[in-house]
């Protein structure tokens, strides 16, 4: 994706940072892109991790509020005999 055209990572969703991140992961990888071009990819790819962090946290949470809403966890309380 070029600088140009690229998404605001904050409009993204998970899936499409994701794969953003893992092309850019493969492109410094390989070692092919010019030391300057290697900087702005990877500044990018620092703001789709801390993206993708940021929206699994959340997921994390709403599941969380989902178990919590449902009575909690469905373990069975240990027995005091």
């Amino acid at each position: 994706m070029s600088d140009a055209k690229a998404k605001p990572v904050d409009k993204m969703s998970f899936e499409e940072a994701l794969a953003e991140l893992e092309g850019i992961v493969r492109q410094l990888e390989a070692g092919e892109v010019e030391l300057e071009k290697s900087i702005a990819i990877y500044e990018r790819g620092a703001a789709l991790k801390a993206h993708c962090d940021a929206r699994l946290k959340s997921a994390e949470l709403k599941v969380e509020q989902i178990v919590q809403g449902a009575g909690g966890p469905t373990t069975e309380p240990a027995s005091f005999d």
